[in-house]
This record gives C-alpha cells, sequence and structure tokens, in this order.
C-alpha cells in the first residue's frame, strides 16, 4: 500500500514550483494515481458547488463552449479554404488549430451528455428494474463515470505537463504551446466528474421521496 505514495512529497513540491520538467517527471511516480484520485474528487466537488451557487454557469458553460470551438473551426476552415484556393495563401496553423479546438469541443460535449444521461442510459431496460435495482445501476454509473476521468485526468495531465516540460510548439506558429490546450481534456474531465456527482445525488434525493428513477434521455435536451 504504502508503494502508492512513493514519491507524494515531489510531487507537490514540483506542483508549488511551478517548474514543468520537475513536474514532468516528479508524475512518473505512483504517487500521481492516488493524489490523482483527490483531484479528481475534490476538483469535481468545487465545480459542483459552483454549479449551485451559479445556476447561470450550470446551464450555460458546457453549451457556450462547445459552440464557440465549433463556430471557430467552421470559421478558420471556410476562411483557409478560400484564401487557399482563391489567394494562393494560406496560414500555416490552420490545418494545426481546428483539430486542439475539435478535442476542447468533443470532451466538453461528453460532458454534457453525462448531464443529459445520454450516455450509459439503457432506460428501457432498467425501467422495469425493481427501484433498489435501478438505483444500484444509477450507482455503477456515477463509479464508472468518475473512474474514468479519474484514468483520463492523471494520464492526460502526464502528457500535458510533458509537453510543457519539452516547451512543444503547436506546428505552424512561433510561441503557441500545446499545452495551453491539452490541458483542456483533464479540466474537461473534472467537469465530467462533477456532472456525475451532480446526478448521484439528483438520482439519492429521488429514490428517497420516491420519486421515478429512470427517464428518457433525449440528445440536446435540457
Amino acid at each position: 500500500m504504502t508503494h502508492w505514495f512513493e514519491g507524494t512529497g515531489a510531487l507537490i513540491e514540483a506542483l508549488f514550483a511551478n517548474d514543468s520538467w520537475m513536474l514532468s517527471e516528479a508524475m512518473r511516480s505512483p504517487a500521481v494515481w492516488p493524489l490523482g484520485l483527490a483531484a479528481t474528487l475534490i476538483g469535481g466537488a468545487v465545480i459542483l458547488l459552483i454549479y449551485r451557487a451559479s445556476p447561470f454557469i450550470e446551464r450555460k458553460l458546457e453549451p457556450t463552449v462547445m459552440v464557440v470551438s465549433y463556430f471557430l473551426i467552421g470559421a478558420i476552415i471556410f476562411v483557409e479554404v478560400f484564401r487557399r484556393f482563391a489567394l494562393d495563401q494560406q496560414a500555416p496553423w490552420s490545418t494545426t488549430l481546428p483539430p486542439f479546438l475539435f478535442l476542447i469541443m468533443t470532451w466538453v460535449g461528453c460532458s454534457y451528455n453525462v448531464k443529459l444521461r445520454t450516455h450509459l442510459a439503457f432506460a428501457e431496460f432498467r425501467s422495469i428494474m425493481p427501484r433498489p435495482f435501478q438505483m444500484a445501476c444509477l450507482t455503477l454509473d456515477a463509479v464508472l463515470w468518475i473512474g474514468f476521468s479519474w484514468v483520463v485526468i492523471v494520464t492526460a495531465s502526464k502528457v500535458t505537463a510533458n509537453s510543457a516540460a519539452n516547451f512543444q510548439i503547436m506546428l505552424g506558429t512561433d510561441n503557441v504551446l500545446q499545452w495551453w490546450f491539452l490541458i483542456s481534456v483533464p479540466l474537461s474531465f473534472l467537469i465530467l466528474a462533477a456532472r456525475a456527482m451532480e446526478n448521484w445525488l439528483r438520482d439519492l434525493d429521488a429514490f428517497v421521496h420516491d420519486r421515478p428513477l429512470i427517464e428518457q434521455a433525449v440528445i440536446g435536451g435540457e
């Protein structure tokens, strides 16, 4: 058991030192996993508290990020295709920036669909189960989503720290670093963990007060 906490001090020191190389090296230790789990649970809880404090953010954060990312992708492609064929010009970053924007849109969109329960729904099957089994399935959903988030947050943070330590530049630019975009992955899964917690708390309240647990999920609905 103590093996999993080896390197905890070095990892915490690297976090406060604000040194990407030191952090990248420290994240090779096994301690990154228990600390990553703590970060997932605490970070998700903090985001959930922000949602509770500001319903506007809770409703608009993910849709706004998705729409803005999608608009920027479409605008870049449209403008640069026109410039390439009409003016024989093209910005060198026009083929490398859209994939990063798509990355942001995809994982924030995943969080939004967890909120809407359009992933891992199985509503038709679960609706005929007894209520305790329904609650058990919904609890399993929350555990799985938080577990997925934990794995992605740790692994994506390693990739992000390594990118920052090596000063990886986005192709086609002179000073835009890749980690500025890569960090959106662990942040998106923190939001996803918050959505999983939010759903489970809502399910628990419905279970205690004898309200329906299973509802039909609608893609794009609220």
